[in-house]
């Protein structure tokens, strides 16, 4: 299956020498990890026993670099907060979720894409499930992710160095 150009699709490779893959462009995911965690709950427990109408904030963000020749660290950003009408913070999350990746056969205009929007699809499914398991510890229902467009995502961020929007995205 190709692209419109002709191109392999960008994947996650799973074979286990990168002799099986010659030729082939994916991604090799060599770890992934929590980079930074963070879980406030600052009116526990009065907040976990009385009712309220609360508000479900959300924001993600993308970034990576480089840290060695051809090998890049890819980092999730979450930030969830649960408040009450009144503008009382509930509980707040922070999750910096990454992933050290090397790009195998994918061209230099395919990379931004490669690390942006492939790479975090793939890590989404380990964030969402840190998150549900955190708010669920927390003491409060398990907050399930949305699906998130990580293309709309890296679109949001070209227009933002445009001076257009900004760069990350709120649900």
């Amino acid at each position: 299956m190709t692209d419109k150009d002709g191109n392999a699709p960008i994947g996650a490779g799973t074979a286990t020498g990168e002799a099986a893959l010659t030729g082939t462009r994916h991604i090799a995911v060599n770890a992934q990890y929590v980079k930074d965690l963070s879980f406030e709950n600052p009116g526990a427990p009065a907040a976990l026993l009385q009712p309220h109408q609360p508000e479900l904030q959300l924001s993600f963000d993308v970034n990576a670099g480089t840290f060695a020749p051809n090998q890049y660290e890819v980092v999730l950003g979450v930030r969830v907060m649960l408040r009450t009408t009144k503008g009382d913070n509930l509980f707040m999350l922070e999750l910096s979720y990454a992933a050290a990746v090397s790009l195998v056969n994918v061209d230099p205009p395919d990379a931004t894409e490669a690390l942006l929007v492939e790479t975090p699809r793939l890590l989404f499914p380990f964030v969402r499930s840190l998150v549900a398991e955190m708010t669920r510890s927390g003491g409060y229902p398990p907050v399930y992710l949305p699906i998130l467009d990580f293309k709309e995502l890296l679109r949001r961020r070209l227009a933002a160095s445009a001076g257009q929007a900004p760069a990350t995205q709120t649900v």
